[in-house]
């Protein structure tokens, strides 16, 4: 029988860390997702633990680091829209041996994380933007939000000034104010306290915060 390579889903979004688990369930006889829970540090030996970098309110460099000293975690790989690659460098200076973007479908990140199990350091190519793969899911997909626009949500749901949320999501302000006009016209938010209830109650607040605090 061939031992089957153990991954831990990391996000603080329940309904994230389904889809990916939903993304890898197709390759089961390869891949056994051991951790499912946003609210737990992770706690069971695991080959890869591979962190969704969605609405992180914190610097991604410094997460992987708390996942990559985490004893019970063999290698650390990151799946992001964000393919910077001054990004690309602080992870793997922190310890990751995969970065993988979203556009990936659910075949070639589960080769991905088979390979970095196998001791690989498998790295995507830097890019400015990344467009989301099939089986990717966010928060108010089904509300017609796109992926940026869900991520940027989130951090308004979390308090995050447009500043912040520039340098958090890699984004020129300019940019994210745009993406903020658009997503207000979706939601039928006339100000930022009308998108912080819609987002309440549409599930953009953090179901935990733990990425091994």
């Amino acid at each position: 029988m061939i031992e089957k390579t153990r991954v831990a889903l990391v996000n603080d979004y329940e309904l994230v860390l389904r889809g990916l688990a939903q993304m890898l369930a197709p390759f089961r006889d390869r891949i056994e997702v051991v951790q499912l829970d946003a609210g737990r540090r992770v706690t069971r030996p695991v080959d890869v633990a591979l962190y969704d970098t969605f609405a992180q309110p914190r610097p991604d460099d410094e997460d992987v680091s708390r996942l990559a000293s985490n004893p019970l975690i063999r290698t650390v790989a990151v799946f992001t829209w964000k393919m910077d690659q001054d990004l690309i460098d602080a992870a793997v200076r922190r310890g990751a041996t995969g970065y993988f973007p979203k556009s990936l479908a659910g075949a070639e990140l589960a080769d991905g994380l088979l390979r970095v199990a196998a001791g690989e350091h498998v790295i995507g190519d830097p890019r400015r933007r990344v467009t989301s793969g099939p089986g990717v899911d966010w928060p108010g997909r089904d509300h017609g939000i796109s992926d940026r626009q869900s991520e940027i949500l989130a951090l308004i749901t979390q308090g995050k000034r447009n500043e912040e949320i520039a340098v958090l999501t890699h984004l020129s302000p300019n940019t994210v104010k745009t993406h903020i006009r658009t997503l207000y016209s979706k939601i039928g938010a006339l100000n930022r306290v009308d998108a912080v209830l819609w987002g309440t109650e549409n599930g953009f607040r953090p179901d935990h915060r733990s990425i091994d605090d």
